[in-house]
C-alpha cells in the first residue's frame, strides 16, 4: 500500500505561484511513477504530469508545459508540483497519484488540494 498525502494549495492571484507537496508512504517507491492530475468543476479529471521516482524525464499536459515543474525529494519522500503563470483556467482540485513502473492505471491516489487562481 501507499499513501499519499497533497499540500500546499490555496488562493493566488493570476500570475502568481504555488508549490504543491505529495508526501509518500508506505512501501519502497523507486519502481513507482507519480502523476499530478486535477479536476475542475464540472470537468474530468485531466492529467497534468508525471515523473519516475528514480529518475528520468518528466511529462506534462500541453496546458501546463513551461509552467509547472514537478520534482522529488528522495530523502523527504515527497513529490513536488511548482506552478508558476497562473491562470484562473488552472482552478482545480489538484491530486497526487502513484502507480507501478509496468502498470497501465495509477493505483493509488491522494485526498486532493484546492488551487483556486482569481482573475
Amino acid at each position: 500500500q501507499v499513501q499519499l498525502v497533497e499540500s500546499g494549495g490555496g488562493l493566488v492571484q493570476a500570475g502568481g505561484s504555488l508549490r504543491l507537496s505529495c508526501a509518500a508512504s508506505g512501501r519502497t517507491l523507486s519502481s513507482f511513477i507519480m502523476g499530478w492530475f486535477r479536476q475542475a468543476p464540472g470537468k474530468e479529471r485531466e492529467f497534468v504530469g508525471s515523473i519516475s521516482w528514480s529518475g528520468g524525464p518528466s511529462y506534462y499536459a500541453n496546458s501546463v508545459k513551461g509552467r509547472f515543474t514537478i520534482s522529488i525529494d528522495n530523502v523527504k519522500n515527497t513529490v513536488y508540483l511548482q506552478m508558476n503563470s497562473l491562470k484562473p483556467e488552472d482552478t482545480a482540485v489538484y491530486y497526487c497519484a502513484a502507480r507501478g513502473v509496468i502498470m497501465a492505471s495509477y493505483d493509488y491516489w491522494g485526498q486532493g488540494t484546492q488551487v483556486t487562481v482569481s482573475s
